[in-house]
């Protein structure tokens, strides 16, 4: 694989660890500015939000430019709007600070999944993909432990100056080590428009949102429920962190490898895989030894179906990849917002820190419904002779040249 791709996935270590590191710091921040701890995940879901509507105007405002500058570009500014988090006096300072970060963060995913899919063959651009986003996994296993780590230890603004360096180190090798995009299409608005206009991708894009939801809807409370229902010391929980993130690689490698070979059918099995380790969190809570096993299965199942899912949509593009990549990091991101705030919305009324977990089950269940009718839809396109690239029998994604996961 070249060696630009591990550049783009050191980088997205660093803006990874920015959005999930807040997961191990909310009994900090919650102290640091007097709120309670669901107000202080409303700082994911603020993220999520501001990720959501970033990769999808970033990606049209840029649409003509080039893809190395526009990526040099994003890293300036993810800079300025991590600084500003980590001097931020007052909450809502800071909430501001991670929307700036979240925006061009999510379009740093989706450019660099475009950038990503065109340096390698066919063949393996769904691992090529999980390759760029194995530095998404790699930060749930070392920066998101570490980040919770530095807070206990020395506050919580000392990860953000940590992360500003790891981000500073990206831009160096995106400058020198990335080279320019070559495009195969002249790219235009109208042309990238134009993709939307695919039920199919709709479909992916609801898949991706809804999966997105059940992973982030349990994993941002899922401190609070390792102290306070299964009883581990917040000192333990980077360590748990640390297996959950070693379950993260080991699934997002194996579904970028599953997903070159069968596309569909490995993100309905990993559906099935997401919604039954949620359902383990209530049997399992109040045994550390079981609950730990049950971390570790939820990093594997959670991760398991983000290559396929930014795969699938890039393949159902047809030639208009650039926003149909920023548009499922959009849905990833989505997904990330709607979670957190409908179980923190579960934890408010008094249904306890188990609850989330609940809350993921009912999203996970909606998102394999749409994978079985994505297949569905592949199998009635065969029937007719006409099947879409992604289908349950494709060996090869083929994603346009001109075109997360996360």
């Amino acid at each position: 694989m070249p060696i630009a791709l591990f550049v783009l996935g050191l980088t997205i270590f660093g803006l990874g660890t920015t959005e999930f590191m807040i997961a191990g710091l909310l009994p900090e921040m919650a102290d640091a500015f007097d709120v309670s701890i669901p107000t202080a995940g409303i700082l994911i879901s603020a993220f999520a939000v501001g990720a959501a509507i970033g990769a999808p105007a970033v990606a049209l405002v840029s649409a003509r430019l080039p893809k190395k500058a526009t990526l040099v570009a994003i890293l300036i500014v993810f800079l300025a709007g991590q600084t500003m988090a980590a001097t931020a006096q007052s909450y809502h300072v800071l909430l501001v600070a991670r929307v700036v970060t979240a925006v061009v963060q999510s379009a740093f995913f989706g450019i660099g999944a475009v950038v990503a899919a065109d340096l390698v063959q066919p063949s393996k651009r769904a691992s090529a993909i999980a390759i760029m986003f194995g530095g998404l996994t790699i930060s749930t296993i070392a920066g998101v432990p570490l980040g919770a780590f530095l807070g206990q230890h020395w506050g919580w603004r000392s990860p953000f100056w940590v992360v500003n360096g790891l981000a500073l180190i990206g831009l160096m090798g995106v400058i020198t080590l990335v080279p320019s995009h070559k495009s195969e299409q002249e790219a235009s608005v109208r042309k990238e428009l134009a993709a939307f206009r695919s039920g199919r991708v709709w479909l992916g894009l609801v898949t991706t949102a809804l999966s997105q939801a059940a992973l982030f809807g349990c994993y941002s409370y899922i401190t609070p429920l390792l102290t306070d229902v299964t009883g581990f010391s917040s000192a333990v929980v980077p360590v748990l962190l640390v297996l959950f993130g070693v379950g993260t690689f080991c699934g997002s490698v194996l579904g970028g490898r599953f997903a070159d070979r069968n596309l569909m059918r490995t993100l309905w099995i990993g559906m099935v895989l997401l919604a039954t380790s949620l359902a383990l969190f209530s049997a399992t809570a109040h045994n550390k030894v079981l609950m730990t096993i049950t971390v570790i299965v939820f990093g594997i199942a959670g991760f398991l179906i983000n290559p396929g899912l930014q795969t699938r949509v890039l393949n159902e593009a047809k030639g208009a990849a650039t926003l149909a990549s920023a548009g499922n990091i959009s849905a990833f991101n989505i997904g990330n917002a709607a979670g957190p705030w409908v179980a923190g919305l579960a934890i408010s009324g008094g249904h306890g820190y188990l609850s989330p977990s609940w809350v993921g089950l009912v999203f996970a269940l909606g998102a394999l419904v749409t994978a079985l009718v994505g297949t569905a839809v592949d199998a009635a396109e065969r029937r007719r002779g006409s099947a879409a690239p992604g289908s349950m029998d494709d060996e090869i994604p083929l994603i346009a040249p001109a075109g997360t996961a996360r």
